[in-house]
């Protein structure tokens, strides 16, 4: 659930999705589950001479099963949240 509260903060914020079929896109998160199935907005390509298709979309939803990485700016990363949240999560579990 840490992952889940902490991509929850990120609702707005500029964000890059690489799939594990090599697609990059980029674009607003609007949403986030439990499951980090997340929904993108505005969405752009970052390899559009390869995906041609992709370059219409303008929003779309991913699987989280798909999702390699998530990249997010270092502006946005609050670490000592993360750290805060870790040490509660692991206090819970002993």
């Amino acid at each position: 659930m840490i992952f889940y509260s902490f991509f929850k903060t990120l609702v707005g914020k500029e964000v890059a999705v690489e799939l594990k079929n090599d697609v990059v896109l980029t674009g607003t998160l609007h949403s986030v589950d439990q499951y980090l199935n997340v929904k993108l907005l505005n969405i752009n390509v970052v390899n559009p001479e390869k995906y041609p298709q992709l370059c219409s979309l303008k929003n779309c939803f991913v699987r989280g099963s798909v999702v390699r990485y998530i990249q997010i700016p270092a502006e946005h990363v609050d670490t000592e949240l993360l750290q805060d949240a870790a040490r509660k999560e692991n206090a819970v579990k002993k």
